[in-house]
């Protein structure tokens, strides 16, 4: 029997990431079963992406690379759409797989979806109700020109529901027929798998930090509704800076290029402020897997991010959230994610509260069993009729 090509869409690095999940399971299990191909559409270009990247996390570089490179949101995902359909038409894969959120999500959905081929989205219904951000608006019509949808949790999945998806389609699958699955989260696959990794690899980090396991805190600001956001930035990392002063707790912030450009242009003297500040840790960006060693070893963790909320909840840490909402709405609900917004108020009584003792907090298995890669391409096989 002949393999099935299967074509994943990534943008950036974190998609590549996630994509590296169903790259490992088809590797274990499913290596006589599919072909895989993955175009890069150079959404966010990342020198972080060298040889080094690719062999330290056992993934396989892609196929393709369109290099789209920064552009507004209208011409960088007209540019994508353009790019991916031709490679849609040379390979004619049996069906794409998209993950996610991004510009690159979208125009994988346009232009697999425009040229009749089966679009698969994973992690799909994911929702914070905000459609002020281009992600939510990139995740609705992503889901909506998609036959397979796997979502990541019950909520993402009753957000589907609500949407109009019936979870009682039948086969034959179809854009106007399609499927929708509670699978749990690939994520949570990949961090069991990296965390070990990490552990192997990058050791080695705390000491060179000078923190100890468990008791620094770690921090991530990289959304452009703070870093942008002069008066939010100031605030937030004014009040981090107080707040390690009268806990005597190291905090640990990796800056991402766009805070730290922020900072330089228009809080210069407090930029300069941070640096002296001997329990603030500035440090450039960092890979993956020292990521990854810093969510598993902390205290507990202050982001902006989507994905580090949930990482959170995989290495069983509390989290403040610098937002109004999130998409990870269970976690808010489970008690163990704290949103927090720019209130200093508010982040200072959450942090002094998770300073505490927090043996109490229960983090229940919301994201499956760490096998979600496998159970999407078992479906995926009886989806074309090879199971």
């Amino acid at each position: 029997m002949s393999q099935l090509k299967l074509m994943n869409v990534v943008g950036a690095r974190p998609q590549i990431i996630k994509a590296s999940a169903i790259s490992r399971a088809i590797r274990n299990n499913f290596s006589e079963k599919f072909q895989e191909i993955t175009l890069h559409t150079g959404q966010h270009y990342d020198k972080e992406l060298s040889d080094i990247f690719f062999e330290e996390l056992e993934i396989h570089r892609p196929d393709y690379n369109i290099g789209v490179g920064s552009a507004s949101h209208g011409k960088q995902t007209a540019m994508m759409i353009t790019g991916i359909e031709e490679v849609l038409l040379k390979e004619k894969p049996c069906c794409v797989l998209l993950y996610g959120d991004t510009n690159s999500t979208l125009a994988g959905a346009i232009a697999a979806s425009k040229q009749h081929f089966p679009v698969i989205h994973i992690e799909a219904g994911l929702r914070s109700f905000n459609k002020t951000m281009p992600e939510e608006i990139n995740r609705i019509m992503s889901d909506h020109a998609s036959t397979l949808l796997f979502a990541p949790t019950s909520a993402a999945f009753k957000n589907l529901m609500n949407e109009g998806f019936r979870p009682e389609n039948s086969p034959p699958y179809s854009i106007n027929n399609p499927k929708i699955y509670l699978t749990g989260d690939i994520m949570y696959d990949n961090s069991l798998f990296f965390a070990e990794l990490a552990e192997k690899k990058k050791g080695e980090l705390l000491d060179s930090l000078s923190v100890e396991r468990n008791n620094f805190v770690l921090v991530t600001i990289h959304r452009d509704i703070n870093t942008d956001n002069i008066e939010r930035l100031k605030l937030i990392l004014s009040t981090l800076m107080q707040l390690a002063k009268e806990s005597s707790v190291n905090l640990v912030m990796p800056l991402h290029p766009r805070t730290t450009n922020s900072l330089k242009a228009n809080l210069p003297e407090l930029y300069d402020d941070l640096l002296k500040c001997s329990l603030l840790k500035l440090i450039p960006p960092v890979s993956f897997l020292e990521m990854t060693l810093l969510e598993k070893t902390c205290r507990f963790i202050i982001t902006d991010s989507g994905g580090v909320q949930k990482e959170s909840h995989f290495f069983k840490k509390p989290c403040m959230v610098l937002r109004k909402e999130t998409e990870w709405i269970e976690l808010v609900k489970n008690g163990t994610t704290k949103l927090v917004d720019a209130d200093p108020e508010k982040i200072k009584y959450e942090f002094f509260s998770l300073l505490n003792p927090h043996a109490d907090f229960e983090y229940p298995s919301f994201y499956g069993d760490g096998k979600t890669a496998e159970f999407i391409l078992r479906e995926i096989l009886y989806f074309l009729g090879e199971a």
